[in-house]
């Protein structure tokens, strides 16, 4: 029987930055951490999905951005322990031994031909010893640690070299049904985890509220001025609410942010709206806590169809899609009002392509909330999208599938596009 607490666990993890070039830091670290004395190179080989989402983003506690800095951290700071973690505590120091190793250009940095969308792989030497560390599937999953050419098994940690192992597929593909009656019926204590997260992404909203992030898209938004259009009503409040997260963590807030599937982004698209609308409700932490469970599950059976790393917006199509649901249940919604809202969701970010991880994401994130209010607002009126509209299929779970359709046969080169065209503005770093 498929276990929907443990996919919960698995899949909602802290994570200080983007997860990609975090997870580019931490694969250094690993390698790192193998040879003694000072570095005389690291070679990153590297998926288009890691560079296209590494190049833009701010990397806490640096005030820069990219895969410069984040390599050099790795190689200085080796607290692979932390995993996405690892910048956590960083010090002016360290910041300064990464800065002054980027400057005798250690780095090289090249595009890995490989079918794997997840794929970090950091050769690191100094004089006399040299370590490969390669990271494949999911951010922390460790699939290979060598030292002078010898592979290495003690240091790994096994639950990081089996993780995209531990749990069946199955735990992804569950139907909706499931999902619903295990956020209904499972014991308020096993689902009570859920709140910490709900404070963490709350906390780093309030900093992009307050702070000049990024655009300052919710900053802004939530602002009243004679430039501002928007009001100060429900919705507006809880897409500024959402926004003003990814504003602060995409421009390098050190805060951290609680992830769902792998992405910070998305753990605050799907997590957000519903604490804000809970907040404004008045609900109480387990009708909270159902929800985020709801939210962050179907957030996960998407993203198991659209793919870790995709060419679509895992935070605009999957968060916004979970975001949605999580309303409708906080409206008091039926499990036929959730589906609704999935297929309006759908029906209105089909399309949202990923351009990589910068300040930009808080304006998709932004139309996402605004998707989801709208599609679970529809929804609760049981309107939604029908048989009849574009890549909407009767039965919800076929729409679901049909991202994955999409993907892999209808944008099988947009990845790369997007890559080209970003590159072609400068050099990988």
């Amino acid at each position: 029987m498929v276990n929907l607490l443990e996919v919960l666990i698995k899949e909602i993890v802290p994570a200080e930055g983007c997860t990609e070039p975090i997870a580019v830091a931490y694969a250094v670290s690993l390698a790192a951490e193998q040879v003694e004395g000072e570095i005389t190179s690291i070679q990153l080989f590297l998926s288009g999905n890691i560079v296209k989402n590494a190049m833009g983003v701010g990397i806490p506690g640096t005030g820069q951005t990219g895969l410069p800095i984040a390599a050099a951290l790795g190689a200085v700071i080796r607290r692979s322990h932390r995993k996405l973690e690892i910048l956590s505590g960083l010090t002016p120091g360290e910041l300064a031994k990464a800065n002054a190793m980027i400057e005798q250009k250690l780095l090289y940095v090249e595009l890995k031909d490989t079918p794997e969308k997840l794929y970090i792989e950091a050769r690191v030497s100094s004089l006399n010893h040299t370590a490969t560390a390669i990271v494949a599937k999911e951010h922390t999953n460790v699939v290979f640690l060598s030292k002078d050419g010898v592979k290495l098994e003690q240091g790994i940690d096994k639950a990081d070299c089996e993780e995209s192992d531990t749990l069946d597929p199955e735990a992804y593909s569950v139907s909706l049904e499931e999902i619903y009656e295990f956020i209904q019926t499972a014991d308020f204590s096993e689902l009570r985890f859920l709140l910490e997260g709900a404070r963490m992404n709350k906390a780093i909203s309030d900093e992009g509220l307050r702070g000049e992030y990024g655009l300052q898209v919710g900053r802004k938004m939530s602002q009243q001025s004679a430039v501002n259009l928007f009001g100060n009503d429900v919705a507006n409040r809880i897409i500024a609410a959402t926004a003003a997260a990814s504003d602060a963590r995409m421009d390098g807030s050190a805060m951290p942010v609680m992830t769902t599937a792998g992405s910070g982004n998305q753990g605050i698209a799907c997590t957000m709206p519903v604490i804000a609308l809970a907040e404004l409700l008045g609900k109480d932490e387990e009708t909270l806590a159902r929800a985020m469970a709801l939210s962050n599950l179907i957030t996960i059976h998407v993203k198991h169809y659209i793919g870790r790393l995709s060419p679509l917006c895992g935070s605009g199509i999957a968060g916004g899609v979970g975001a949605g649901s999580g309303i409708v249940y906080l409206m008091g919604g039926t499990l036929e009002q959730i589906k609704r809202s999935i297929q309006n969701t759908i029906a209105s970010t089909s399309g949202m392509i990923c351009d990589g991880a910068k300040p930009t994401c808080a304006l998709k994130i932004s139309t996402a909330t605004n998707a989801a209010i709208q599609s679970a607002t529809l929804a609760m009126n049981d309107i939604s999208a029908s048989l009849n509209d574009g890549v909407i299929f009767e039965k919800v779970e076929d729409t679901i599938k049909n991202m994955e359709t999409l993907v892999q046969e209808g944008l099988a080169a947009t990845d790369q596009a997007i890559l080209n065209i970003m590159l072609s503005k400068g050099a990988v770093s």
